[in-house]
């Protein structure tokens, strides 16, 4: 992979808003099963849209997945960003330098329609919807620790938060 497409890919992110990036090793992704029960167990969210569980891939075809990636582009934002589309755009700025096998992992419950077509069981933004970190079993914190964010945990509704996100590069 081209080191400049990487660094491109780095700074336009930043350009478009992002708080933060920093490509890493894959191996730095930490998957871990814990994180798919605390969505199914803790999550408003869980069952209510199609790229949330059991809906998203589970933890174990995440670690699969992983396996045909070498680098990832972690990315941080604040909570006020629409962090989505900007994944998008870096995905489809990858997969035009020759990374066609770039794929984005976003933060969060999909907010791409005001309530998600799942009883309809097809989604109406298939190319832009992606499922979040946390939905396919990926321990956001200890991942963005290996990357050397620092991430703290929200205690108030009233908290502000970063949003992290994850580009798979090949």
């Amino acid at each position: 992979m081209d080191e400049s497409t990487l660094e491109t890919l780095s700074e336009l992110a930043r350009q478009k808003g992002a708080k933060a990036s920093k490509l890493i090793q894959v191996e730095q992704v930490k998957v871990a099963d814990w994180v798919y029960w605390k969505c199914r167990y803790g999550c408003p969210s869980y069952g209510k849209t199609l790229t949330c569980p059991p809906h998203s891939p589970s933890p174990q075809q995440t670690r699969e997945l992983l396996k045909d990636y070498e680098y990832a582009l972690l990315l941080k934002y604040d909570s006020t960003q629409d962090h989505n589309k900007l994944l998008i755009e870096l995905e489809r700025e990858a997969f035009l330098n020759g990374i066609y096998s770039a794929w984005g992992l976003s933060s969060g419950r999909c907010r791409l329609c005001e309530k998600c077509t799942l009883e309809h069981g097809e989604c109406h933004y298939p190319d832009q919807a992606r499922p979040a970190m946390e939905a396919c079993g990926i321990d956001v914190f200890a991942t963005a620790h290996n990357a050397g964010f620092d991430l703290s945990v929200k205690t108030s509704k009233d908290d502000a938060y970063q949003r992290v996100c994850l580009l798979l590069l090949a």
